[in-house]
Parts: C-alpha cells; sequence; structure tokens
C-alpha cells in the first residue's frame, strides 16, 4: 500500500515526495496493481458485538414453528475474524440458537447451549434466565420448559451435553484431528462459532442469557424493533481489516493443503518418511505462492472463501481510484457502500436515508440511479475509529466501579437496574438513580482521554413504559466505528461522538436552538452534515435537492487539473483543462482543502436572455472570441505502451525506409513534441524472432502531439523493455460539448456565435455565454441566481464572496447583501443592465440579468462519442450492420425508434431504415406452397429451371424480396421440424 509503513514514500517531507516525482501532498491508502491504482473499497457492516432485535418474514421458513423474531449477533474478535449468530424465537415458547460454519447454518436448543458453556445446575440457569423478569408468567414457563425439554433427551449434565452436541456435529467439522473426541468437537464449537468475541464461556453464557430476556421481550412487543439498515447499528468494514482477513483465510488454505501434502507423502514413503527442511521446501514448491493470490484479490477485487468472511458479496470489493479531477479522486477515499448484494432488492428500506444518519451520511453526494442510496459518502468531519490503546481498554471496568457499577459477579437487584454491556461483554449493572450521573462522569473522563479512550462510545438506552429499544448501558472502543465531533457545552470542549449514541443525546445546531438543563452538546457548525464535495456547492440551501445531487455527480465528471506531476503520469487517460480560474463565489471548505491548487472551471460572464433559439432546451450560445481566446480550451492525455517480449529484441529505426525519419528518431520512438496523424509511423523494433523491423502505425482519426516518451525497466530487468508513449490531443470545445455550472444546470454547447452578432451593455461588455432564462423556474437553482450577482459585485470589487450555506435567513438574504454591493459600484440592485442588440445596435426594451458565473467543462465531448456511417462492415451471421463506434458500426434502431417512427407516420422511412438499408436480400419463393426453403434452381446449358421441391410447382416460383434475418429464422426453425408457410397475395 501506497505511504504504509512499508512504503518507501512512508514519512517524507513534501519536497522530498516532490523530489521523488509525486505529489506535494500525497494521501496514500492505494495499490499499484498493473499500473493502476486500486483501493479496496469501505463497506457498511453490522455493528459489531451488539445484539439487534430483527423481524424477518424470512427466518419463518428456517424450521417447523420458526417465527419471524430473532435476536442478530455479528461476532468479530481482536484480528478482526467475523461470524454471525442468531437467536430464534419459536412459536411454542422456546428458543433456538443458530451460528454459522463454511456458510453453512446450524441450530442448537438454548439450554443446550448454555448447558455446555458452564457447569451449574439448572436452579443457576433458571435464576440467571428469569432474573429481573421474575413478574413475567410467560417467560418463567417458558424457561421451565425448555429446561424440561432438555432432560426430556436424557441429557442431565455439563459433560454429556458436550458429548451430545459433539457426536453430532464431528462429522462436519473434518479440519479437526482424527482423534478428537466428542467433547474436543465440543469445544471447538464453542470457541470458534458461540460469541467468539468472548474468550471465558461463562461471559458467552452471561451474554446468551441476555440475549434470551431481550428476545422474549421483543416477541411480547416489549422491546422495538432495531434492524440492520438504520446507522446507529451499522459500522465499516474498512481495507485493511478485509486485506488482513483474506491474507488469513489464504494462508489457512495454504497450511491445510501443506499438511495434506505432507500426509501424502508419508502414507507412501511408510517408515522411511523423515520431515526435514528439504522435504519440506519440496512440499512447498508446489503450493501457489500467497503474494500472487492477493495481488488477484487486490486487481480483481473477487474472492474465494470457504467462509464467506461474513461478506454478502464476494465480487467487486476494490474499485480503480480514476483521477478525472481532484473531486473524483477524494471521493474514492470517502465513499461507503452498502453492498453489491442490496443493488437486486426490491424493497427501499437499506437505500433509505433515516435520521440517525446526520452528521455521518451525507444527504445529497449519492448517485442517481442504481446505486442511488447505496453509494453513499461520509461526512467532511466523520472518522473511522482504529484500535483503541489495550492500557486505556483494560482500566474502563475498574473505573466504571470506582463511579458505582455493580460487578456481575455479585450483581442480585437486576429489576432496578442496568445492564451494562462493554464490546459485547456483560461486565456489570448500574442502579437506575445513578445511571445519569454515571454517564456524566465517564463523558468527562473521555473529552480528557488520559484515562479511557477518546473514541468510547457511551449509548445509554433510557427505560421507557411503552416498547422502545432494549434498556441499557453500553460502551463501545472497537474500531471501524463513525464518530464525530461536537461541542460538549459543559466542558466547551470537542468530543467524539457514535451513531449509537447520537440518538440519545441532546444536540443543537446553533445556540438559539439550545434548550437550558436539556441540550448538552452542539454542533461545530452547520455544514458538518455535507461531504466535501457538498461542501464545495456554493449555498445549496437555496438549490432544489436534486439540482445538489447532480452537481455532486457533474463536479466528479468535469476537466481541471488532475495532478502536478503531468511529465511522470502514464495513465491510460487524463484530462486537463487549459485556463483554470478559481471562483469569485465559492464556500470556506473550498479554501479549506486547497481545490485552487488543482482548479477545474472558468469564470464565465452570462446574460440571462432568449436569444436567437439556440439556447432552448439547456442548450447554451458561447461567444466565438472567448472560445479563441482559451474558453473551456482542454487537453486529452493518452498513453501507449509497446513491450518487447523477446529479450533479443530492441527498439531501433529501420534504416532502409528513409520516411520513418519524419517521425521516428533514431531509437527506434517518436520524437517528443511532433504531430502524429492517423496510419503514421511512430515507433519501431527489431524482431529477432522474425529479423525483421515491426513498425507500429497511430490508429486514431484524431491528430495527435507527441507528449513524453519513457522507456521503463520490469522487475525482472533493469533493461529497457517496455516504452510508455503519450499522446497530447487539444479539445476545443465544439457544438455538443457538455458543460455546467456549481449549480447542477448542465446543458451543450449549440453554437459558437460571432461576437459582432452577440449582444452587449452599455460599457462594452459581451457576455461569455447566453443562458436561457427558462431554465431557472423548473429547475429552481436559486443559488445560481445569487451567484450571478456575487460573481459580477465580486469582479467589481475585487473580492472573494463567502457561499458557505446557512450565512442568510430570510431577516438577511443574500440578494439584498449582493445587490447593495452591485449599487454601491455603481449598478443595478438587481444585478439587472440594459443591452444593445448586436444586430441590429438598437437598445433592447428588457433590462437583463447580467453577471459571473463559474462554469465546468465536463469530460462528455462529442468528440469521443460522435457516431456515424453510410456503409460499413456488416454481422456475418445476420447480414446486418454491427454496433459499435469503435468497429464502424451504426446507432442501434431498436423497438422504441421503431414506433416512435410509426407514430410519426414515417413508414416507408422506418422500412428503408430496417431493411432497403440493412439486410434486403432476393430469393425464391413457391406461391401455392408458401415455402421458403423449398424452390431451388436447376441450372441446364440452355435454360435455368425454378422449381419446387415440396409441391412440384414450376410456374408458381417466383423472386421476393425479405430480410435476410427472416430466411435465417426460417432454416433454424426447419432444423427443429418446424415448417414455415407464408401466404402470397398477387398485385
Amino acid at each position: 500500500m501506497v505511504k504504509s509503513n512499508r512504503c518507501h514514500l512512508n514519512k517524507m517531507s513534501p519536497n522530498e515526495l516532490v523530489t521523488h516525482g509525486e505529489h506535494e501532498e500525497e494521501w496514500g491508502g492505494y495499490f499499484v496493481i498493473k499500473g493502476l491504482e486500486r483501493l479496496i473499497r469501505m463497506l457498511i457492516m453490522t455493528r459489531r458485538n451488539y445484539p439487534i432485535a430483527i423481524k424477518r418474514p424470512i427466518w419463518k421458513g428456517r424450521g417447523e414453528q420458526f417465527s419471524e423474531f430473532g435476536i442478530y449477533l455479528r461476532c468479530v474478535r481482536e484480528d478482526n475474524t467475523a461470524i454471525n449468530n442468531t437467536l430464534h424465537y419459536v412459536i411454542d415458547g422456546s428458543a433456538k440458537f443458530a451460528f454459522t460454519y463454511k456458510k453453512a447454518t446450524y441450530y442448537v436448543p438454548l439450554i443446550l447451549m448454555l448447558k455446555c458453556l458452564i457447569d451449574v445446575t439448572d436452579l443457576y440457569i433458571y435464576k440467571a434466565l428469569i432474573a429481573g423478569c421474575e413478574d413475567d408468567l410467560y417467560y418463567n414457563n417458558s424457561v421451565m420448559n425448555m429446561l424440561r425439554s432438555v432432560h426430556e433427551e436424557n441429557l442431565h449434565w455439563h459433560e454429556q451435553c458436550k458429548a451430545y452436541i459433539g457426536n453430532i456435529f464431528k462429522v462436519k467439522f473434518i479440519d479437526l484431528p482424527a482423534d478428537a473426541t466428542d467433547i474436543d468437537v465440543c469445544n471447538y464449537i464453542i470457541k470458534h462459532c458461540v460469541a467468539i468475541h468472548l474468550d471465558e464461556p461463562i461471559d458467552k453464557f452471561h451474554l446468551l442469557v441476555f440475549m434470551t430476556k431481550k428476545l422474549f421481550a421483543f416477541a411480547n412487543n416489549k422491546c422495538a424493533v432495531e434492524g440492520v439498515d438504520s446507522v446507529m447499528m451499522q459500522e465499516c468494514l474498512v481495507g485493511g481489516h478485509l486485506y488482513l482477513q483474506v491474507l488469513k483465510e489464504k494462508l489457512s488454505s495454504w497450511l491445510v493443503g501443506v499438511k495434506l501434502q505432507i500426509l501424502k507423502r508419508a502414507k507412501s514413503a511408510g517408515n522411511r518418511y523423515t520431515l526435514n527442511m528439504q522435504e519440506m521446501l519440496n512440499v512447498t514448491k508446489f503450493r501457489s505462492n500467497i503474494d500472487s493470490q492477493m495481488e488477484h484479490f487486490l486487481s480483481c477485487g473477487n474472492i474465494k472463501s470457504s467462509s464467506g468472511l461474513g461478506l454478502m458479496q464476494s465480487t467487486g470489493l476494490t474499485i480503480v481510484v480514476e483521477n478525472i479531477n481532484r473531486m473524483r479522486y477524494m471521493s474514492h477515499f470517502r465513499a461507503i457502500h452498502r453492498g453489491a448484494f442490496f443493488q437486486d432488492m426490491r424493497t427501499t428500506e437499506a437505500r433509505q436515508l433515516l435520521p440517525d444518519a446526520w452528521g455521518f451520511i451525507c444527504p445529497i453526494h449519492t448517485p442517481d440511479g442504481t446505486p442511488c442510496g447505496l453509494l453513499n459518502h461520509l461526512t467532511m468531519n466523520c472518522i473511522v475509529t482504529k484500535h483503541p490503546a489495550s492500557k486505556l481498554k483494560a482500566a474502563i471496568p475498574a473505573i466504571l466501579i470506582d463511579l458505582g457499577m455493580i460487578p456481575i459477579s455479585i450483581a442480585d437487584d437486576w429489576r432496578n437496574s442496568y445492564n451494562v454491556m462493554l464490546d459485547g461483554k456483560l461486565i456489570g449493572l448500574i442502579e437506575d438513580k445513578i445511571i445519569n450521573k454515571l454517564v456524566y462522569k465517564l463523558r468527562l473522563l473521555k473529552i480528557k482521554g488520559e484515562e479511557i479512550p477518546s473514541t468510547l462510545e457511551i449509548a445509554m438506552v433510557p427505560k421507557k413504559k411503552i416498547p422502545a429499544q432494549y434498556p441499557g448501558l453500553f460502551l463501545f472502543t472497537n474500531a471501524a466505528r463513525m464518530m464525530r465531533p461536537v461541542i460538549n457545552l459543559a466542558t466547551q470542549q470537542i468530543e467524539l461522538i457514535g451513531t449509537f449514541e447520537q440518538v440519545y443525546m441532546d444536540i443543537c445546531v446553533i445556540p438559539e436552538e439550545a434548550y437550558e438543563g436539556l441540550t448538552t452538546h452542539q454542533e461545530i457548525s452547520s455544514t458538518t452534515i455535507f461531504s466535501n464535495l457538498a461542501n464545495l456547492i456554493p449555498m445549496p440551501d437555496c438549490n432544489q435537492s436534486p439540482r445538489n445531487m447532480y452537481q455532486c455527480q457533474m463536479g466528479k465528471q468535469t476537466m481541471g487539473t488532475p495532478c502536478h506531476n503531468w511529465q511522470q503520469q502514464s495513465q491510460t487517460k487524463l484530462y486537463r483543462l487549459q485556463t483554470p480560474a478559481a471562483p469569485l463565489f465559492r464556500p470556506v471548505h473550498y479554501d479549506n482543502i486547497n481545490m485552487d491548487d488543482f482548479a477545474m472551471g472558468t469564470n464565465a460572464i452570462i446574460a440571462v436572455i432568449s436569444y436567437t433559439g439556440y439556447d432552448m432546451e439547456d442548450a447554451m450560445v458561447i461567444n466565438k472570441s472567448s472560445f479563441e481566446r482559451g474558453f473551456g480550451h482542454g487537453t486529452i492525455y493518452k498513453s501507449e505502451f509497446v513491450d518487447l517480449n523477446d529479450k533479443k529484441s530492441y527498439f531501433a529505426r529501420d534504416p532502409e525506409k528513409p520516411e520513418l525519419l519524419k517521425t521516428i528518431d533514431v531509437d527506434g520512438l517518436p520524437m517528443p513534441g511532433i504531430i502524429i496523424k492517423e496510419g503514421d509511423p511512430y515507433y519501431c523494433y527489431f524482431d529477432s524472432d522474425n529479423a525483421q523491423y515491426v513498425i507500429g502505425r497511430y490508429k486514431s482519426t484524431e491528430n495527435a502531439y507527441v507528449d513524453t516518451v519513457k522507456l521503463c525497466g520490469t522487475l525482472n530487468s533493469q533493461d529497457s523493455r517496455r516504452a510508455c508513449i503519450t499522446f497530447r490531443i487539444p479539445r476545443n470545445p465544439t457544438v455538443g460539448d457538455k458543460f455546467a455550472s456549481r449549480a447542477g444546470q448542465k446543458g451543450i454547447l449549440s453554437r459558437l456565435y460571432p461576437v459582432e452578432d452577440l449582444p452587449f451593455t452599455e460599457t462594452g461588455m459581451v457576455p461569455d455565454i447566453i443562458f436561457n432564462p427558462h431554465g431557472f423556474p423548473s429547475r429552481m437553482t436559486i443559488a445560481m441566481m445569487i451567484e450571478v450577482m456575487a460573481g459580477k459585485s465580486a469582479a467589481i470589487h475585487g473580492l472573494v464572496h463567502d457561499a458557505t450555506p446557512f450565512r442568510f435567513n430570510e431577516d438577511n438574504t443574500a440578494i439584498d447583501y449582493f445587490g447593495k454591493l452591485l449599487e454601491l459600484g455603481g449598478y443595478n440592485y438587481y444585478g439587472n443592465e440594459r443591452m444593445y442588440s448586436g444586430i441590429y445596435g438598437c437598445e433592447m426594451t428588457a433590462s437583463i440579468f447580467f453577471g459571473v458565473v463559474h462554469y465546468q467543462r465536463l469530460r462528455h465531448m462529442v468528440s469521443d462519442k460522435w457516431q456515424v456511417r453510410s456503409t460499413g462492415p456488416i454481422d456475418m451471421l445476420t447480414r446486418q450492420p454491427i454496433k459499435g463506434r469503435r468497429r464502424g458500426g451504426g446507432i442501434r434502431f431498436g423497438e422504441m425508434e421503431r414506433d416512435a417512427l410509426i407514430s410519426h407516420g414515417c413508414s416507408y422511412l422506418l422500412q428503408d431504415r430496417l431493411f432497403h438499408c440493412s439486410d434486403k436480400m432476393t430469393t425464391l419463393a413457391c406461391l401455392k406452397c408458401g415455402s421458403l426453403l423449398g424452390p431451388e434452381v436447376i441450372v441446364t446449358s440452355r435454360y435455368d429451371e425454378k422449381k419446387c421441391r415440396l409441391c412440384g410447382e414450376e410456374d408458381m416460383v417466383d423472386e421476393i424480396e425479405i430480410p435476410y434475418i427472416f430466411r435465417f429464422l426460417v432454416v433454424q426453425l426447419a432444423s427443429c421440424n418446424i415448417n414455415v408457410k407464408l401466404k402470397f397475395r398477387r398485385v
């Protein structure tokens, strides 16, 4: 991983990074695989080590009398090994414990599992289960019935129950030694399949007891459903944890393979077999390398796992870090995906933005379309926790005891107390009367961070008289949790809070919203709910919400300045805007993350006027003189690699072909700076296998400049056996290219209009862009209208205005603020100006809204997408024109296009497209029997005789015109013994 502690770039200063050809602010955190930057995708997972009350109708099909109620527990160890446990409620009043092993689910009666965990009497189990629930007669009777059912199976004591479990599951756990006893198998199950985050059986016993109480409260409507789609019940699966799990499983399977190989060789050699170092080398050389398996995982993102690693998907776990621009690049590192499993679900629960996501998941930075609500982004201040210091974590139980907690071993008053759970371990009880004071003191210690971790999550779920979340004090210190900073009003210091505890906290956004004696925390800023990209939108609170979503997507498609080390870049495709400018109206976050270092847009003077008709339907007219001065000018960098596979081959120019002198240098590679056209040679090398020179020719139809030529070595050799040739392709804006403002107002360039025909102001100012006023009402992008005024006032007074949202309100409006600035500069309060027609020279009767807007040029260009053909290649099977721009194919004409032509009455045009210009053919048909396959031509020396083989008719055989694909269909049906007969009518 780049900039990890194993990377040579680690701990380098900015100057040293630049010296090594890297960015000054290189982030790292990704892998370089086959020349591509790949990132392990961050996924949303269920919160670890917390029993969650879930209601799933599909659980009814798991067994006889199973209900839809269950307590789900995702157990995760310190090494991030994960396994799922579920406690199911059965309609007869019992409970079944379920665990998974190698993707298979197994069920065990609850009491049987409890008796296997610790060696105690039934009375002890009964008292533990009903503690605090003595008044619930149904629950008490259910516990007694479950205890009786175990004895009815002749299972009475601890060792007997363990032997029974081990005997049943022994055939499933084949990885255990052959001499393992039934009790050994049961111990293995308890250690590796039951609450694996806990080491001691007594702790697992207390956890299952807690889950049982919660399950029966949930099934009897005394506890509310929690679900796994809520952010408070979720955490992150970060790349390092997934990498560790994949490596662990690959290493485990490698060791199993070595073990089997040793046993096989020992069996064949008998008593003469000796396991020494040489034998180990002989055994291991037949096993595949682990590093190649890890490289495969990183390069394609797919895993083959026997256990599943607790994931709901096995593909798409890594992505390519696209560096189209800085927005696109940074969004990859803050993106968090719900999982590919949920893309095919018809329900929308997994996509919904719930209130508990406030401050952790950005409400507007998500794509529109299929991944909407599944691919989200963390807010700008949200962090993902790391493992805390073990010393601080170990001190938490003792501190809780000092604050008044009763240890679980001596606890007795369960009814008037709260359960205390630390990372899934039940550690004690706290009396109702001191719980609030304890939580307050615990938060003070957390803010200091000296005795307990500052990332401790303190979730106190209060007791209520109505069915609500199951009460208790739940503490979390583990890694991969989402946390964010807020201001603790009692101490006026920053405190990190988690997704679970936030739901039960009173947090105000601004001081005016605080209630004395109730509000305990305050937001750092009103914009902390947004992601990095959403915070770059100017005044998003004045836009319709879909427009903010569109800008988050279009911002990532903008041509800009993706990097500064252009000479070292060898990516397949890079976009560059040659004339970037800093926006005059921008949020504070723009400067906080130094976006001017990677500028992405151009300040344009726009006139909001319906002029010439070329600006309809989001199209826009651009001043031709502005275009000639470089407005929106961009460049595409494309890199091609030339590999010499043979060691004896070398780059050189063919001396017998003098025409190569124009483009190829003596070393067989092109000269930097020259123009290459289609068909021009641009490299040459000597192929030693065939003893001849091989010339490579430029295939693209677009002219290009040779920007850089680099000779590259390989990991195995320092010889330059690979050449990287980077082409620079200029891309001036052309008709059809896409542009967009930062308010999500995208449109295409419809025409480059001569400056002498464009309207101008009384000061002689001619707009760069003509924007249609009809684009405002339906889109409701008020922020763009404000930007017109703000940009204009900024240019007049030499200022840069703050576009951070929520700065203005109904009493202090943005329009009034910027309008007064315009008046101070001698302009109209509303930003309007009188303009003169460029054609007639007369003053226009209407006042025109005129100002400055920061425009983005998108990477969607006509030069990359144009597709037209008159004649060209056809498909060999169907004889129809092929599809695909790269192959010279045509645009696909489908059912909807056919319906559109029919609705317009263009039947002859339809016949021309789908018949005459497609696969029209002339063939023989028998007009009597209607067969296409029966007629044949008998060629003689004097004449050609037409005859039908089926009916013998000669006079009724004639030529007809049909699509070739129809004849192909008839042949295919005939091969299935299905005959097709046509009915003809003489004209």
